[in-house]
Order: structure tokens, then C-alpha cells, then sequence
């Protein structure tokens, strides 16, 4: 039996709801193998980030390496990564093994606004890792920085969708969940759009969707799903986690990633 694989390169959260520990569930949750390279050990909960520990380059390197020579993914997710050294080495290893089906998931600018990468590590993230993507996956405000745009309509989405992708030379799944009244999702590619409609779920439990969204992609592609069909499938899959989410914590709360499964 084929047994498809992913990989998802990005920060840990020690309270489970966001990052590797996000990726790890929903791929599992989506039948696929899943490992992690971790870029950075951070101290967080529901209420936010404490504390940030970058691992070093050499270690990352030497984790990459570990899972390329011995288990191949199927696809590869890239998630956090704070600075412009890690950046290179992902680049660096990601050209050395000729990783495929990579979708990056570009954590530039935080809920509140405020921004998460230093200019140096936001250029070496454009320039270096955008060109190995096959799909990147910014929100609105992530799209407002890459493009230079302000974005307020479905035309602005597309404007913006448009700049990313014919810039970087990389298909945009442009995340409408910033806009107040509706979560519509604009896929562009090589001239190509397509919208993936969405209804606005009304819920704090939304820690870690940015993260889970891309890694359901992710997992989708490592089965052979076509890129159209595992953005529809991630998007169906986050809506029903969304839906049930957990009131855990006293801030916002975790996703139900393993909505469906019953207790036993």
C-alpha cells in the first residue's frame, strides 16, 4: 500500500493549537504521514507568544537532511521561519533534494496587525523560497504587504492575487477571513482564478487556522488531489473544525482537528 508522506517545516506551540503541532494532527486527520522540521521553539498559549527560541541553521539543516535521505515527502509545508539564515538553509536543502508540491504559508503579520518578520528575512522569504513554492497562501494583510496594496474588495483581492503571483512566479491562494462579512478564498494561477466561497463561521476558536489551512493542503497534494481540489478539500475540512472548536483556554481557542472521530 502507497503511503503518502508530508513534511511541515515551521515553529512549535506548546499549547498545541497552531504550528508543527497543527500540521502534525491535521495531516494525520487527512491519512497522511506526517513529520516536521522545527524552525523555532516558541512559549505560547491561547492569549499569545511569550517567548521565541530560533533553533540554529546547522540544526535545521541537519533535521532536513535526516528526513530527505530517509523518508521522501510527498509535499512539504512551510510555515513559520523568523529569520533570513533559516530561510536559506530551507531554500538551500529544498533545491538540493528537489522537494515538490511545497506550499508556503508566508506568517509575516500577526492578528493584531504588527509585523512578524524583520526586512532582511521578508526579502531572503520572497526571493529565495516564493520561487520553490507552488502555492503560497498570504491573508489579507500578508497580500497588502507582498503587493503594496490596500485591500478592501473582492476586485482588491484579485488586483493583489495577481501582483503576488505574476512577481513570484507562483500560484496565490489569496485568504479573504480578514474581511468582516465574508471568508471567500481567491485562488490564482498563471492567469487563472478561481473562488472558493465560503461561509463566515462566528467563533473565537480560531487559533491556528492559518496553519491548518495550508497544511490540509499540503496533505491533499502529497495524495495526487490537483491543486484546485486540495484548496476546495482544505477549505471543507477547516469549515467543519472551525464549526466544532474547542473552548479550551482564555484567549482563542483551538480548532477541533479531529472533528469526526468519535470517542471510543
Amino acid at each position: 500500500m502507497k503511503v503518502h508522506t508530508a513534511l511541515s517545516i515551521a515553529g512549535s506551540d506548546c499549547s498545541g493549537g497552531a504550528g508543527i503541532q497543527a500540521d502534525l494532527k491535521t495531516m494525520t486527520m487527512q491519512g497522511v504521514y506526517a513529520m516536521s522540521a522545527i524552525t523555532a521553539l516558541t512559549a505560547q498559549n491561547t492569549t499569545g507568544v511569550r517567548a521565541i527560541q530560533e533553533v540554529s541553521p546547522e540544526f535545521l539543516g541537519q533535521q532536513l537532511d535526516a528526513i530527505f535521505e530517509d523518508i521522501t515527502p510527498d509535499a512539504v509545508k512551510i510555515g513559520m521561519v523568523a529569520s533570513g539564515e533559516l530561510i536559506h538553509v530551507i531554500a538551500e536543502k529544498l533545491r538540493q533534494y528537489g522537494a515538490v508540491n511545497v506550499v508556503l504559508d508566508p506568517v509575516m503579520v500577526a492578528t493584531s496587525g504588527a509585523p512578524l518578520l524583520k526586512t532582511d528575512a521578508v526579502q531572503a522569504l520572497t526571493e529565495e523560497l516564493f520561487p520553490l513554492a507552488l502555492l503560497v497562501t498570504p491573508n489579507i494583510p500578508e497580500a497588502e504587504l507582498l503587493s503594496g496594496l490596500t485591500i478592501h474588495t473582492e476586485e482588491d483581492m484579485l488586483r493583489a492575487a495577481e501582483s503576488i503571483g505574476n512577481r513570484y512566479d507562483c500560484a496565490v491562494l489569496l485568504k479573504g477571513g480578514h474581511r468582516v462579512n465574508e471568508a471567500n478564498d481567491l485562488l490564482y494561477r498563471q492567469g487563472t482564478v478561481q473562488w472558493f466561497r465560503g461561509e463566515r463561521i462566528w467563533t473565537e476558536n480560531t487559533h491556528g487556522t492559518g496553519c491548518t489551512l495550508s497544511s490540509t493542503i499540503a496533505a491533499n497534494l502529497a495524495k495526487g488531489f490537483s491543486l484546485a481540489e486540495s484548496v476546495e478539500r482544505a477549505k471543507a475540512y477547516l469549515t467543519g473544525a472551525l464549526k466544532a472548536g474547542l473552548d479550551l483556554g482564555k484567549g482563542s481557542g483551538p480548532l477541533a482537528h479531529f472533528y469526526g472521530l468519535t470517542n471510543a
